[in-house]
């Protein structure tokens, strides 16, 4: 049995930071960074049944083309993402009266449409990418996987950082999904994710704070290769989403609009066409998936 300490409810019975009940959540679910833009994707629904707005989470679940989907927003960065996650998976996994895991455990599809800096000079602005992996510089994963057992892309990042004598500063953790089969079969441009724990210093941004990150990292892993993958993008959530989803069973993909390219400096000046672009070829290839 569960106890009350770790698995909070309201008296209502909803779980506690997103204020859900099983019944209001669909087993495909899309999440967003903003919470605006929950409403952007609902609206292309046929149909809206639930709206709940709890902090920053704020979710939408309805029916298009007579897919039961729900869209979610979860704030910035992977803190959050430990959240939701664990709360969606307990709604479907743990028996809420009872505090305890179910016996037939339920597989979810997450998926991310958010925006993204593109990290390599020739990833156009307002292009789409997906994350075939995500390396984690955020420090969540650590407390669920082990990095004593790294992916084979691990390896390489440890050799090429090491060979130019640059330190990563934190365990050097690589993520790998269970893609989504409509989503791996798409003709989407794929590369690996730099998930960062904050958008300015950790990503080497300096305004008035000059970022203490290692002078030579980001051009180090930006001139990292291992086949036909290569750091493509730095964003804050994908390697939370991949790691936990993976952990607990679930099919995830994060797909990203690329607004920014840092390796130029440069910024989209319509990013709201970008994203309104990036939400339709997400619906289009979520309502139809064929998976259980």
């Amino acid at each position: 049995m569960i106890q009350a300490s770790e698995l909070i409810l309201r008296p209502s019975g909803a779980i506690y930071h997103l204020n859900l009940h099983p019944e209001q959540v669909a087993k495909t679910i899309i999440t967003v960074g903003d919470p605006e833009r929950v409403k952007l994707i609902s609206d292309k629904f046929d149909k809206v049944t639930t709206r709940v707005e709890a902090r920053e989470f704020v979710t939408h679940t309805g029916e298009l083309d007579g897919v039961p989907l729900t869209v979610v927003s979860t704030g910035i960065g992977t803190d959050n993402i430990d959240i939701v996650l664990n709360e969606l998976d307990a709604l479907f996994n743990i028996d809420l009266d009872k505090r305890e895991v179910k016996d037939d455990l339920a597989k979810l599809t997450f998926i991310r449409l958010g925006t993204s800096g593109s990290f390599q000079p020739d990833l156009p602005l307002g292009s789409f990418l997906m994350s075939e992996a995500a390396l984690a510089a955020d420090g969540l994963l650590p407390f669920y996987l082990d990095a004593s057992v790294p992916d084979p892309l691990a390896y390489s990042l440890h050799a090429h950082l090491d060979r130019g004598e640059v330190k990563f500063p934190v365990p050097i953790l690589v993520v790998r999904p269970t893609l989504p089969s409509i989503f791996a079969e798409s003709d989407l441009p794929r590369g690996v994710t730099l998930t960062a724990s904050g958008f300015y210093g950790p990503q080497g941004r300096s305004l008035r704070l000059r970022a203490g990150l290692h002078a030579g990292l980001l051009e180090r892993l930006r001139n990292w290769q291992e086949g036909d993958l290569r750091l493509t993008n730095i964003e804050m959530e994908t390697s939370g989403i991949y790691g936990l989803a993976t952990a607990l069973g679930h099919r995830a993909v994060s797909v990203s609009a690329l607004i920014a390219n840092r390796a130029l400096g440069t910024f989209h000046e319509r990013p709201g066409e970008v994203v309104e672009k990036l939400i339709e070829r997400g619906l289009e290839l979520a309502t139809n998936m064929r998976e259980g």
